[in-house]
């Protein structure tokens, strides 16, 4: 068992006086201000927040340009493009836009470059896609901060420009008709963490106002709630409420292909959670891109067929599976590199590269890597001459920070605090090693490279009663910004044999002062050799709440646990 360190919050002033103000169990109370949620009125509009608390979309900065000009778009006849990313945020925000626009009358069409032979994003060169399809006006989704040239070339041809988007802008912004973005120092919006689909959405909400359809709106939430997930955005303000709200639409789906997906993923006639957005539904969107084929994807999203549907879905599966395949073998490779070159000794930052390597599915193997690791992971793919990469990232790196100050070595770049990827000619990729590891020895603290389980506080097995689990059950969705609560429990006795399931988890009975409760240790079972009936232990737990047979179970996801 590699040894974590438990940092268990303090008891807080405020836990007291809010447990009492909104008759909640002080558990639940503690675990808002641990999120920082330290007022009534705070707190109210965290547990039960409706969509009348969405921000005015007019408050982002071009708002209003990039509606006048796209109402003028479709009054005059113009087709209008939308330029998408390849990723489940890209590809649903252009199905969205698509969807919207189409409603008000537009003719639209859509681009989006493919992973595998245009790279990511706006390039100059794509000015050609909207001049040879007869496009009047562009609107990037996901995409396009950065894409000052292809700006200046389209309107030389006659083609205006919005952009929306929400990563970090270059030295320069595209002189665009509107540029709709909330991380930019000015743009005047109150909620800067929205992903693309959050954009585009505000965009779709302040167009349908105008026109007096704002009746629709929720019907967008359920795809703009997977792209939140999928894009690992953080679950505070807007992003939580379109998630929450996301999850109730997705009980009731109309449209086909979506339904369709959500049968394929086991999830028809149940409840669905942020866990399947992530999981389940939004990787095999993801797979379309990741693999080459996203067309695929967006097709699903306007099928009337149940055959196509079907079709398409299978499909998608398909290339889920070629996607899992691919993404262990090359995880193994690393894994072993790491391990028998003792990298993870050497550097704060890992950085690895291979012409083997897939460039799609890179991003998710640095993923794992980082979490089994501790520390930052860069996974490079070479391909004529050219290194791409793939970053993530510990919660206390900023990993862009880093790729900013190695910005002229790359071809191109960019990203979120936690998620980046670059490209640069191969021959350069010693010269990166060599700017990137002093930096990451300066910057990364040791303490911060030790795995550390943030605990909220402790929780009796007795305190688990009917009142305690309606209140939990409001702090969902969980995610990025407001992690799943994690508890302590202390002289817990283990009192029936350890069971390994699946060869790679394990399961047992749990008792706290005569309560009995099921224990689960996902990816645990090397701690059959510590463990056994009648071991007393000290847990670090997670609640799980499923259906069986109708009735509600709860069950301990074990994080982690001393004997």
């Amino acid at each position: 068992m590699n040894a974590a360190i438990w940092v268990v919050s303090p008891p807080r002033v405020e836990t007291d006086a809010l447990a009492a103000a909104l008759s909640i169990p002080p558990a639940i109370a503690r675990i808002l201000v641990n999120r920082k949620i330290l007022t009534e009125d705070a707190a109210r509009a965290f547990l039960y927040g409706n969509l009348d608390k969405l921000h005015d979309p007019y408050l982002m900065k071009g708002m209003d340009r990039a509606v006048a000009r796209i109402r003028d778009a479709i009054a005059r006849g113009e087709k209008i493009l939308i330029f998408g990313d390849y990723d489940v945020d890209g590809v649903l925000s252009t199905v969205m836009l698509m969807k919207a626009l189409t409603s008000l009358g537009a003719k639209v069409d859509y681009f989006i470059p493919e992973r595998l032979t245009d790279g990511y994003g706006i390039k100059d060169e794509h000015v050609r896609i909207p001049v040879e399809r007869g496009a009047a006006l562009v609107i990037s989704v996901d995409c396009g901060i950065k894409a000052v040239e292809f700006t200046a070339r389209a309107r030389e041809q006659g083609v205006d420009v919005i952009i929306t988007d929400h990563h970090r802008p270059g030295e320069a912004l595209p002189e665009a008709v509107a540029v709709l973005n909330p991380v930019l120092a000015d743009s005047g919006y109150p909620d800067g963490g929205l992903a693309g689909v959050g954009v585009t959405f505000k965009l779709i909400q302040a167009l349908l106002e105008k026109a007096g359809k704002d009746a629709g709106l929720p019907h967008y939430m359920k795809l703009v709630s997977i792209g939140t997930v999928a894009d690992v955005a953080e679950l505070k303000g807007e992003n939580r409420l379109f998630v929450k709200h996301g999850l109730m639409g997705l009980r009731n789906v109309a449209n086909m292909g979506l339904r369709s997906l959500i049968e394929a993923c086991g999830l028809s006639n149940r409840k669905i959670s942020e866990g399947d957005l992530g999981f389940r539904i939004g990787p095999r969107i993801n797979a379309a891109g990741r693999m080459g084929m996203t067309d695929i994807a967006v097709r699903l999203f306007f099928s009337e067929s149940p055959e196509e549907s079907l079709s398409l879905v299978e499909k998608l599966d398909e290339l889920n599976a070629q996607r899992q395949k691919t993404e262990e073998k090359i995880f193994n490779e690393a894994r072993e590199k790491i391990e028998e070159r003792g990298l993870d000794k050497k550097y704060k930052c890992l950085v690895l590269g291979s012409p083997g390597w897939h460039r799609g599915v890179i991003g998710i193997v640095a993923s794992k890597l980082k979490d089994r690791f501790n520390r930052p992971v860069v996974l490079f793919a070479y391909e004529n001459g050219k290194a791409h990469g793939s970053g993530r990232s510990i919660s206390e790196v900023p990993l862009i920070d880093l790729l900013e100050d190695c910005r002229h070595l790359f071809l191109s770049y960019g990203g979120h605090r936690l998620a980046v990827g670059c490209t640069l000619p191969t021959e350069r990729m010693a010269a990166f090693k060599e700017t990137l590891n002093p930096l990451a020895a300066a910057r990364i603290s040791e303490d911060s490279l030790k795995r550390k389980i943030k605990i909220d506080g402790p929780l009796e097995f007795a305190a688990v009663d009917e009142r305690f689990l309606e209140t939990f059950a409001l702090l969902f969705p969980f995610g990025v910004g407001n992690p799943k609560p994690l508890f302590i429990a202390d002289n817990v006795e283990v009192i029936s044999d350890p069971q390994v399931l699946q060869r790679k988890h394990l399961k047992f009975l749990a008792r706290q002062n005569g309560r009995v409760l099921e224990a689960l240790g996902w990816d645990k079972a090397e701690w059959r050799h510590v463990l056994r009936r009648g071991s007393r232990v000290s847990l670090a737990f997670s609640l799980m709440m499923s259906e069986y047979l109708g009735q509600e179970k709860i069950s301990l996801s074990i994080e982690d646990l001393k004997v």
